[in-house]
């Protein structure tokens, strides 16, 4: 998320709480000004702080068979990070080391009454809206990187102390590490500071990159949101509608006109998914062509063409078209295409290759070729190798 507002630098982004307001502010103002909007910092949000969880419970709790626990353990001097998930043994914990090392453990308001008691404070949002409380122990350096999260999520200050980084700089850049099962930032230059005491919570809201380390032994508390992606809902509501609708309710064609070119999924065929599916209104018409292709060239597939043993070069294919070989079309599989600004996609069995709108036309037409063209015979290779058509070697009459 991208943090913007001209009047940004006129908002605080450090302020301090009170028994009376934890956050620092009354909450109409914090949910106008900071919700979703930019991150902030609140010295002293809950006075006297006294955590409602021992560290030594916390690992108790990490140790039960339904918890959702890890240890991250971190090797400074080589930057390597390594994850271990849960339920542990007990002998575990004696093993860890001096430092560089945390335990995550989620839910930790689904276990304990103390820790729950907590989102009493946040009952100025909508209780559907909160996830769960997560607790981590830290040793001195202990963390896990630099990360963004995809939900808001305020972080409460236990025991000891953490060090904050963060950047609010809306250029930021967000790409990932690829040698680290963690999702950490490649590159992290934070634009704030803070070493947050025992009451402290620092507020992050969704894609603002940050990073705490332990200094000493530490222990935090995250309260997070629940925020699904577009992609869950989407995935949701679809099954929940497929199990209400009647079977009977189908794509239907009774303005259909005399097919023009073989496999082609025309506009016409577009608007009545379109119809079919009003709910699918709102997208573009190639996201929409693009999924309907892959999903009617597997639907109802009894079986799927594999990968031959072993895959063909273009010296060897060449040859074999030399020689007369014919190209055959795998009986399973299923083709489609869609007609592009410049060529056309080929769909098969699920699948989408670029191709030019001739061969499209023609492999769907035409279940075996004699003649390939040599700007064709790349795109034949490939769906040969991926198993959806085969050589046929012998000499023409």
């Amino acid at each position: 998320m991208a943090i913007s507002n001209p009047s940004r630098k006129s908002l605080p982004i450090e302020v301090r709480g009170s028994a009376k307001q934890p956050l620092g502010m009354s909450s109409t103002q914090f949910l106008r000004d900071y919700w979703q909007k930019r991150p902030l910092l609140i010295r002293n949000a809950f006075p006297d702080f006294e955590p409602p969880i021992e560290p030594n419970d916390l690992a108790g709790l990490a140790c039960e068979e339904a918890a959702l626990a890890r240890l991250i353990f971190h090797d400074e001097k080589r930057d390597r990070w390594t994850v271990k998930t849960g339920p542990f043994e007990e002998e575990e914990f004696g093993k860890t080391p001096k430092s560089n090392w945390t335990l995550l453990v989620q839910d930790v308001d689904k276990w304990d009454a103390d820790v729950a008691a907590l989102l009493g404070t946040f009952d100025f949002l909508p209780s559907w809206r909160v996830d769960d409380i997560m607790v981590s122990y830290a040793e001195d350096g202990g963390g896990v990187g630099a990360h963004v999260d995809q939900y808001d999520v305020f972080l409460l200050q236990g025991i000891g102390q953490r060090h904050w980084a963060i950047s609010d700089d809306p250029d930021a850049p967000l790409d990932f590490r690829n040698d680290v099962e963690l999702k950490q930032l490649q590159v992290f230059e934070p634009t704030h500071e803070w070493l947050l005491e025992p009451g402290d919570m620092l507020y992050i809201p969704p894609g603002v990159p940050h990073d705490g380390v332990a200094i000493g032994n530490c222990m935090t508390l995250s309260v997070g949101m629940r925020a699904p992606s577009q992609a869950e809902l989407t995935g949701d509501l679809a099954d929940f509608l497929a199990e209400r609708m009647p079977e009977e309710l189908r794509y239907t064609d009774p303005d259909l006109s005399p097919a023009k070119h073989a496999g082609e999924i025309d506009v016409a065929a577009i608007n009545r998914i379109r119809q079919a599916l009003p709910f699918a209104a709102a997208l573009d018409r190639d996201l929409l062509a693009d999924w309907f292709a892959r999903f009617i060239t597997r639907y109802r597939n009894a079986q799927n063409a594999s990968a031959p043993p072993k895959a063909s070069t273009r010296a060897a294919f060449d040859k074999a078209l030399d020689a007369g070989a014919r190209v055959l079309r795998h009986p399973w599989a299923r083709l489609a295409w869609v007609r592009q600004r410049k060529g056309a996609t080929l769909y098969v069995s699920g699948h989408a290759y670029p191709c030019s709108s001739d061969l499209a036309e023609r492999l769907c037409r035409e279940r075996s070729l004699d003649h390939v063209k040599a700007a064709d015979r790349e795109l034949v290779l490939t769906l040969i190798n991926d198993g959806h058509l085969a050589i046929q070697k012998g000499r023409r009459r």
